[in-house]
């Protein structure tokens, strides 16, 4: 067996070495030529999944090991980088975790320049975004009812939407400019809004639901209820038939075309956009707020400047701590909150909220835990980039290293539950290894992009041993290989080595996975790069 060293549990590895070495100087060990006849059986087990035809021509790395030593168990292709999609959250989430702590909070504020006498504000009134993905219409009519609360009923100035918290950079490097009308691919600002509690920031629900009569426009509505977008509607309301409606932003505007059909009597057809710049969006919310609660700002938006030193506070919000933002996070895989946390961890360490100030520092404290980066490249925190390499050895190195954290049971809590079915604890996997072994056992990261698939995490075996485990396919041309991933997961759950039925080399059968039209498996209402 190979053993991996990593520099956070060094003393503890070096410990059950000695212990290991004393106990048993006197007889004969096992060695790497002779192994145990379990792990032979799961070699071979293995070894029959992965000679699956889906994976012809591809690329498949996968790496077991034993979760408190760090023992590799088995491995193929361990150390070729592959792309891992949203296994790249791990590394994100590992280090947000410990960089700005669990208890790390967004906070929203709005201030005034200017004296405010009479119910009037002479100056101008400051929303300034402190990164929060999570801040909801609600949020910004609850800061618009404390500026009323304040006593302010008019400002004779603009309202001044203050994002410099981070670069105006909005798009991750190598982000393919198809995926920018859709939600996995949101404009990242330090000042935006979510739609709902997927926190989806910078998106808006739209929603298309038929007209009274066969021959009229569809009724759309949006959520939250904005005018930041111009709807472009060419839809048509039909009297019986097939609803299909697409709904779509054009690049480099806020124009949503809706085309297609929706009958009469069907439920109506929503689905996520992404917006042209959040910044813009989120000062719109606020401010329909503010007229709500009686507050007139009689001068224009501005976009984009810095809050001045001194101004006055007026109201604030919070965001939840880091530590139960994980859940969203993690379980539902949001691409736009780690790349909010990429960039707060550069602004946090460094003053400077960029991407690359933020992976510089994340892969700081992976290689502390344990991870070679010389033998990966990190280029976003979420791995929409095709252009991320990461070593399926090195995601079991870190998945090691990080449970001699202290912060490591809510992080671990945050993983995605195989085959459980609650949303918020299942995640992205609620839909997978029902009814096996591997059921409410397996906790990992997903991950998928076309030809790209990655699996990640912990599993329990049937002797009680808790494993880590990485599997990352590339450049297959079938569908899904997620039932693969799934077959490796539940022989890791099965797995004893004391031998006996749970050791089997017949690769175990594996629910199928539902899938969206688009063939890309999904775990909720939406489809998904997970």
């Amino acid at each position: 067996m190979q053993h991996r060293r990593y520099p956070r549990a060094l003393a503890l590895v070096a410990l059950a070495t000695a212990v290991a070495t004393a106990t048993t100087s006197a007889a004969p060990t096992a060695t790497a030529e002779s192994p145990a006849p379990a792990d032979t059986r799961l070699s071979a087990t293995l070894d029959a999944i992965l000679a699956d035809a889906r994976l012809d021509g591809a690329q498949a790395g996968v790496v077991v090991a034993d979760a408190t030593t760090g023992d590799t168990i088995y491995q193929r292709n361990g150390d070729r980088r592959l792309i891992p999609a949203s296994n790249t959250k791990l590394l994100t989430s590992a280090a947000a975790m410990e960089l700005l702590g669990p208890g790390h909070r967004f906070t929203t504020d709005v201030l005034r320049t200017g004296a405010a006498r009479g119910g009037v504000l002479t100056g101008d009134l400051h929303l300034r975004g402190g990164g929060d993905p999570t801040m909801l219409a609600a949020d910004y009519d609850a800061l618009a009812a404390r500026v009323a609360a304040s006593g302010i009923r008019v400002v004779t100035g603009g309202l001044v939407a203050d994002d410099t918290r981070y670069d105006a950079t909005r798009l991750g490097p190598d982000w393919t400019w198809d995926d920018e009308p859709y939600y996995y691919a949101a404009q990242v600002s330090a000042l935006t809004v979510a739609p709902d509690t997927d926190y989806d920031a910078g998106t808006v629900i739209v929603a298309a639901a038929p007209g009274k009569a066969a021959g009229q426009r569809p009724t759309i509505s949006l959520t939250p209820s904005t005018g930041y977008l111009r709807i472009d509607n060419r839809a048509t309301t039909v009297a019986t038939g097939t609803t299909s409606v697409s709904i779509e932003r054009e690049h480099g505007t806020n124009t949503v075309v809706v085309t297609g059909q929706i009958a009469l009597g069907a439920t109506p057809s929503s689905d996520w956009v992404t917006v042209w710049e959040p910044t813009g969006y989120a000062a719109d919310v606020f401010r329909t707020a503010l007229r709500r609660h009686g507050v007139r700002v009689l001068g224009k938006t501005v976009l984009g400047r810095a809050t001045p030193a001194g101004a006055t506070a007026v109201a604030r919000h919070d965001s939840m701590p880091l530590a139960e933002l994980m859940v969203p996070f993690m379980k539902l895989s949001n691409n736009g909150h780690a790349e909010v946390l990429t960039k707060e961890i550069g602004r946090v360490l460094s003053g400077s909220g960029t991407w690359s100030a933020g992976i510089s520092a994340i892969s700081g404290y992976v290689a502390d835990a344990g991870m070679d980066t010389g033998t990966l490249r990190q280029r976003d925190g979420s791995g929409l980039s095709r252009r991320n390499l990461v070593p399926p050895a090195e995601f079991v190195d870190l998945l090691v290293a990080v449970r001699a954290e202290p912060w490591f049971d809510a992080w671990y809590a945050a993983l995605p539950v195989a085959g459980n079915a609650e949303r918020f604890v299942g995640g992205t996997l609620r839909s997978r290894m029902a009814g096996t072994p591997a059921a409410n056992n397996v906790r990992a990261k997903t991950g998928s992009l076309t030809g790209v698939s990655g699996l990640s995490g912990y599993v329990t075996d049937a002797d009680g041993r808790r494993l880590v485990f990485s599997v990352v396919l590339n450049n297959y041309l079938a569908s899904s290989v997620k039932n693969l991933e799934d077959q490796i997961a539940i022989t890791l759950a099965s797995y004893t080595a004391t031998g006996g039925a749970a050791a089997r080399t017949a690769p175990p059968a594996a629910p199928e996975i539902p899938r969206t039209p688009e063939g890309i498996e999904c775990s909720w209402h939406k489809p998904i790069t997970c």
